[in-house]
């Protein structure tokens, strides 16, 4: 068995308005990676995940799938 790298990603993020927004970004990213740690700044539509061992495409996927337009 491999060990996981753990490695952060940020993610420009548009169309996060107010606090829901921000916990359905962060459910989503965790429900990828539990153990994923969510940084965001909602001004600059900003999200920073630390501590994840979880490929950038799945997160970005999942934070696609709340509704949100994601670029690198």
């Amino acid at each position: 068995m491999q060990p996981s790298t753990t490695t952060s990603h940020d993610f420009q993020v548009q169309g996060m308005t107010c606090g829901h927004c921000e916990r359905a970004v962060t459910q989503a990213v965790q429900g990828v990676d539990p153990d994923a740690t969510v940084r965001i700044d909602r001004a600059s539509g900003n999200v920073h995940v630390a501590h994840s061992s979880a490929a950038r495409a799945a997160l970005a996927a999942a934070i696609a799938e709340e509704g949100y337009a994601v670029a690198a």
